[in-house]
């Protein structure tokens, strides 16, 4: 049986880009193929992840001009027709100056860059992202970003809430919910949303950088484990 493909886009100034290809590569049967920039292929991608770095240095705001590639002509039509794409950090950013998911991210909390580990939880596990997590186990899981304050007008935050949009929050250390243990400011300590389809999933925290023990943390692991048993259909 031929390896499952999954598209790893890479813009002028991402970082993350083989960091994330390596924690995709580490599943049997699903293969990483990189998405240019300038490309219109997808290349027979079933799923598609934008990873963190500075798209285009992040000139404007974060996100903005990567959404103009035209390889986001092609991600927003193939997330459009139901098919997963993940944002991890600068790719979170893309998604929603991409209108694939509401709300904005500003300028940290503090106005400094973060660079550490963090802890969040799933809130809902009943995503293809998620199904691998329980809702009360607390991950440690990096974040590095100036730019991740979520924040949205009242209405979106309570549409967030009412249809389960809401997809992890930073905790303490025992999953508490607490304003100590948000790094940047986000509202409700939200790390990450998923669009109302539920395919399309942006989050802050680093998954690639917590998916083997060297790294430290095996806790993002379980997301791209997800991801796969979804598109392979295990």
């Amino acid at each position: 049986m031929a390896d499952v493909l999954v598209g790893v886009v890479v813009f002028p100034g991402s970082n993350c880009d083989h960091d994330t290809e390596y924690a995709v590569a580490s599943f049997e049967g699903v293969r990483p193929v990189m998405l240019w920039h300038n490309e219109h292929d997808l290349k027979g991608a079933k799923a598609i992840i934008l990873p963190g770095g500075f798209s285009y240095g992040d000139y404007l705001r974060a996100g903005s001009i990567a959404r103009f590639s035209p390889i986001m002509q092609e991600v927003i039509e193939f997330a459009r027709k139901g098919f997963p794409v993940l944002g991890i950090c600068n790719g979170f950013q893309v998604l929603l100056e991409s209108g694939l998911l509401e709300g904005a991210l500003s300028r940290n909390r503090d106005k400094k860059f973060l660079c550490c580990q963090t802890n969040i939880r799933p809130v809902n596990c009943a995503t293809i992202f998620t199904d691998q997590y329980k809702e009360n186990d607390v991950l440690s899981i990096p974040i590095a970003h100036g730019e991740g304050n979520y924040f949205a007008p009242s209405e979106v935050i309570e549409s967030l809430e009412e249809h389960n949009q809401i997809v992890f929050k930073y905790t303490n250390a025992v999953g508490e919910v607490t304003d100590d243990a948000n790094p940047n400011g986000s509202l409700k300590n939200i790390a990450g949303i998923i669009n109302r389809q539920g395919n399309v999933l942006g989050l802050m925290p680093h998954p690639e950088r917590a998916s083997e023990k060297l790294l430290g943390s095996l806790d993002g692991r379980p997301l791209f484990q997800s991801l796969y048993h979804h598109i392979a259909g295990v």
